[in-house]
Parts: structure tokens; C-alpha cells; sequence
């Protein structure tokens, strides 16, 4: 079997014997697999000694462990938070979650990174009629807008790019999306209230560093939210932040249960009572979203990979941002 690791900056593909899947385990052979290029190309350019890529993909169930109850083999499973880009994978129950039939298996490929968006969302607390402001139309900005668009939240949505507005635009009927500072303040003037500022801003661009952060501030309003999805090393302005009493919320992975060895490896479920939405039941929601057609992820597609080309598409997602949103690594 195969599987595509970072090695010292250089992406490779390794030979690898994969385990049976344990009592709280399933066992896929992947199909397709997302690329997310922030997470992806950072191993790329720092240079890590070693690490397995990807983290979300879809394929069809080889077994599952005794202590799974909602998979079955031949079953297709959408899968997140484990090293996708490979022909199997042994994944925690929780982190898998069954693909209706009408959903294709390249856009159930991307639940992964729709669970991070959708607990963003979350973070963000937002009421039906609210506004926000997505900053950053990567493919997880992307997916942040037209899930806030499916809410009936008030979406405006900006990206220095012009070609990533442009997908966006054609998704996101009703909403506002534009590429210059000028665009989001005149929109903010017109959308919200008479320039009161948008409820929330969800930082999604992996870059931008403090000016970005300041900037988001004076796009709220009074004690609004700005969540941080994709910005690193955040700094703001203690004065700004005083004069609104804002809100900064940062946006951990998929959900409850991330990085908990016993949600994620022992298989011990938060009672739904207590923890309502889970990294599991996040996933599950996005593949719902998918099937009832209220997003759609087939225009955001922009190539596909064989496993073995996976110089070629990281050489493509770093020099070519703007053409590539969403990637995907085929497993044949």
C-alpha cells in the first residue's frame, strides 16, 4: 500500500503494510482525499524531519472494529482528523461517518475541512438574520460562506483574489463578495444596519498577519465577534478591542472531542445532552448539508491528483493559489 508523507521539504510517496482496524476502529480503502494546502504546505516549508499528510477523504469501508455500530463493510464513510492521503486508513469510529447515496464521494472527500468550518461557525454564535464578515476564499472559506448562506445569516464574504470571488459569487446567490478593503467597508455601510458593522468576522486567510487583525476590529460591531480560523500568532490592539468590548474566539479543528485520546482512540462518546455537536456529529451535519443540495462543492473542484503525481499538485497549490481551491489526491 501507499501513502504520500512530508520528508525534509519534499513530498514522497512510501510503501506501508496498514493494521487492522481495533475494537473502536474502521478500516477504509480511500477513494479521494481533500489537500489542505495551509496545513500541507507548511510541512512542506518548514522542512519537518517526517509527517503523514492529509486529514480528510471519503472511500468505502473494508471492516470495522467490535466495538462499531454505524458502519458496516461496503459501506461508503466519509473520514477526518487522520492521514488521508493514502490507498487505506485505520480511523477512530467517531472521526468516520456513513455517505448518503446521492452524495458523490469526491465532495464527501472534503467532510474534514466542512467540520472545521461548520464548528467555526459555531464559535460563532450566530442568530438567523445576523451578518458576517468571511475573510480569506480558500476552499475553508469557501465552505464557511455557503454554510452561513444555507443559515440565512447575512454573508459578506472578501478575498484579494478576484478569480476565488468569482467561484464564490456563483455559490453564494444574494450575498456580497468583493476584493478590495474599500468594496467590504462600502457593503458594510449598506448591509448592516447603516454601518453598525457585521456581528462577527471569520478570519479563514492563512496570512495577513496584525493588520489584518486590526482591520477586523473596525469591522464589528459593538461587541461583536471576530473568530480566528486560519490566522497564526494573532496580535491585537488593547485600545480597539476596549472601545468595542470585542469578542475573540478561537476556533479549534473540527469540534469537542479533538485531540481527546478518549473520544478520539478510546471511543467514549460525549453524552449529546452535555455536548451537543461533537467533531463526529460536525462531520455527519456537513454530509446532510450535502445531500439535501443546500451547498454545493462540485465548481469549487479544481483538479485531482493520482497519488503518485504529488509533487506536481503541491508544485500547483503553491504557485498557482488562485486557480486551485479545492484538490484532491485520487487513490487508484
Amino acid at each position: 500500500m501507499r501513502r504520500i508523507a512530508a520528508k525534509d521539504g519534499m513530498p514522497v510517496l512510501e510503501a506501508f503494510d496498514p493494521a487492522d482496524a481495533g475494537d473502536q476502529e474502521v478500516r477504509i480503502r480511500m477513494a479521494y482525499s481533500a489537500v489542505s494546502p495551509g496545513t500541507e504546505l507548511m510541512h512542506l516549508r518548514n522542512k519537518t524531519p517526517r509527517a503523514l499528510l492529509g486529514y480528510s477523504g471519503a472511500g468505502v469501508v473494508e471492516s470495522v472494529g467490535s466495538g462499531v455500530r454505524h458502519l458496516r463493510p461496503g459501506q461508503r464513510a466519509a473520514v477526518y482528523g487522520v492521514p488521508t492521503h493514502s490507498d487505506v486508513i485505520v480511523a477512530p469510529k467517531h472521526l468516520t461517518v456513513p455517505v448518503p447515496d446521492s452524495v458523490d464521494l469526491r465532495e464527501a472527500a472534503f467532510a474534514g475541512i466542512g467540520a472545521i468550518a461548520i464548528h467555526a461557525l459555531r464559535q460563532a454564535d450566530l442568530r438567523f438574520g445576523e451578518s458576517m464578515v468571511v475573510v480569506g476564499l480558500g476552499m475553508l472559506g469557501q465552505l464557511t460562506a455557503q454554510i452561513g448562506h444555507a443559515a440565512a445569516y447575512v454573508v459578506l464574504a472578501t478575498d484579494n483574489n478576484e478569480s476565488r470571488c468569482r467561484i464564490a459569487a456563483r455559490r453564494l446567490p444574494g450575498s456580497a463578495i468583493g476584493s478590495t478593503e474599500a468594496w467590504l467597508e462600502s457593503r458594510l455601510q449598506r448591509d448592516t444596519e447603516g454601518g453598525l458593522g457585521a456581528d462577527c468576522v471569520m478570519l479563514c486567510a492563512g496570512g495577513g498577519g496584525d493588520s489584518l487583525l486590526e482591520q477586523s476590529v473596525g469591522w464589528l460591531r459593538d461587541r461583536g465577534r471576530i473568530v480566528i480560523v486560519g490566522v497564526p500568532n494573532p496580535a491585537f490592539d488593547r485600545n480597539a478591542l476596549f472601545a468595542k468590548e470585542a469578542d475573540i474566539r478561537i476556533s479549534r479543528a473540527g469540534g469537542p472531542g479533538r485531540y481527546d485520546p478518549s473520544y478520539e482512540a478510546g471511543g467514549v462518546d460525549y453524552p449529546l445532552g452535555y455536548v451537543r455537536w461533537t467533531e463526529g456529529r460536525n462531520l455527519s451535519a456537513f454530509l446532510r448539508l450535502l445531500e439535501e443540495r443546500r451547498i454545493d462543492l462540485k465548481p469549487l473542484i479544481t483538479s485531482e491528483w493520482p497519488l503518485g503525481n504529488a509533487a506536481e499538485a503541491y508544485r500547483r497549490c503553491a504557485e498557482a493559489p488562485a486557480e486551485e481551491v479545492g484538490l484532491l489526491f485520487r487513490a487508484d
